[in-house]
């Protein structure tokens, strides 16, 4: 698989569908702490990740991330690397 064009989009989607959100009031810059997301929420939201996108996020590599565009980084990071 390769980076999905719109894979910001793909990825506020997830987290818009946890949270019941819409997924219009999420941009890359929103924090994870303004979306209560908390912890346990965190690696929810990495499992659904790992399954849409076929990736493995390293447990260490969860709790760094605070905002939308660390994620969406983070998981362009791991596409390209597994492509290798």
């Amino acid at each position: 698989m390769q980076v999905p064009q719109d894979l910001e989009g793909q990825l506020i989607g997830l987290i818009a569908s946890s949270k019941k959100m819409a997924p219009e009031t999420i941009v890359a810059s929103t924090t994870f702490e303004s979306l209560a997301i908390d912890s346990l929420d965190k690696i929810n939201l990495s499992f659904e990740v790992e399954e849409a996108f076929g990736i493995e996020i390293p447990d260490a590599a969860i709790g760094t991330i605070r905002t939308v565009g660390d994620m969406v980084e983070g998981v362009r990071g791991l596409i390209l690397a597994r492509e290798g």
